[in-house]
């Protein structure tokens, strides 16, 4: 059953009248007509009594227009809801992103928000390794990563860059020195995030390149417990700068440049190549610039 029948009832019916139907539909009253029987025939039932004078509906049309009158008020709603989502004043935005970049979103939130206070946004945690594959099946529409995915699938783009910060405990026999070499690290006890990245196999390899040992005695599965415990000097970590600029800048925690360890980090904002963007996803990008 197509909707534009039923509204070519609801009118007739309505406006009593074939005649004023067609004026109001800018339709020949023929045209009015035929589009009327079409719809009996689908439903098998005379909708109209034409024997008279005047225009009567028969039970059948009188039941039929109170569905009508429901499909035209919900056809209303649904164009006042695209209008909406059209505009950026509603909707919905998802975007994954695990624990640390996460933290590199929060200005761009802030300024959406700003822009867009009707729509809904939901940061979704999840693996930084499982975001593409996620992306791709539909279930997300942007993502942040701190690395390229390479797939072709995706773009990307640089909203930030960071680097790996090497931070102890102000109480740490460390705590006093600007730079240190990486071989005075092997008698360390990092305190180390179980969560496989790009970067910490980048630690892994330069200790192996410089053949220092790395002891791993303690993982935790977040950066807050990482942090915690650095602070009360139960061992050193390898933290993203920008989790623990407040604490350095507090001075709970020291950060001191390791010489042979420069890790540069890029956090991405990723979506799917060929899927089309809803309105709030497209203006979360142009926000971000």
């Amino acid at each position: 059953m197509e909707l534009h029948s039923l509204q070519v009832f609801l009118t007739v019916a309505t406006e009593r009248s074939f005649s004023r139907a067609a004026e109001k539909l800018l339709r020949t009253q023929p045209a009015i007509s035929l589009s009327l029987q079409r719809l009996e025939q689908e439903l098998g039932e005379k909708l109209i009594d034409r024997s008279g004078k005047d225009l009567i509906l028969t039970d059948a049309g009188r039941a039929v227009l109170e569905y009508a009158r429901r499909f035209q008020s919900l056809h209303q709603e649904m164009d006042n809801s695209i209008a909406e989502l059209r505009d950026n004043s509603a909707g919905r935005l998802t975007i994954g992103a695990n624990e640390s970049t996460t933290l590199y979103l929060l200005k761009y939130i802030e300024r959406y928000r700003e822009m867009y206070p009707k729509i809904k946004v939901q940061i979704r945690r999840s693996y930084s390794s499982k975001l593409p594959n996620e992306l791709l099946d539909g279930n997300l529409e942007l993502g942040a990563i701190s690395y390229d995915p390479g797939d072709e699938r995706l773009k990307s783009k640089v909203i930030y860059i960071d680097a790996l910060a090497f931070v102890v405990s102000p109480k740490h026999r460390l705590a006093s020195r600007k730079t240190v070499s990486i071989t005075e690290l092997g008698a360390e006890n990092f305190i180390a995030h179980n969560v496989l990245s790009p970067y910490r196999e980048v630690v892994l390899r330069e200790f192996l390149t410089h053949k220092v040992p790395l002891r791993m005695d303690v993982e935790m599965p977040t950066i807050e417990t990482i942090r915690k415990l650095v602070e009360r000097n139960m061992g050193v970590a390898f933290l993203p700068r920008m989790c623990v600029e407040q604490e350095i800048e507090q001075k709970r925690l020291c950060e001191v440049r390791v010489k042979e360890i420069h890790v540069e980090r890029k956090i991405r904002l990723i979506y799917p190549t060929r899927r089309g963007l809803s309105h709030a996803a497209k203006a979360f990008l142009a926000v971000v610039g």
